[in-house]
């Protein structure tokens, strides 16, 4: 059972990661979509992402494991 805990923990937070990731990405491109001259350049929405995606990591790592562990019980 700890083996899957670890297993189930990686993946939600791998995907909870992603959507977040996602919705940061549609937010940046709605946000220059409206404006003629762009406020961000590609470059700017790439990093966020990045940054977004290694700070959800780091806060999913943290929360997952917890309930996961609480479900399986």
């Amino acid at each position: 059972m700890k083996g899957q805990t670890g297993k189930y923990s990686l993946i939600a937070s791998i995907v909870s990661s992603i959507v977040i990731d996602v919705v940061f990405l549609a937010l940046a491109l709605l946000k220059n979509s409206g404006r003629t001259i762009p406020l961000y350049t590609d470059v700017d929405i790439v990093a966020g992402m990045i940054f977004v995606f290694i700070l959800s990591m780091i806060v999913s790592a943290s929360i997952w494991p917890g309930i996961i562990e609480k479900r399986l019980k």
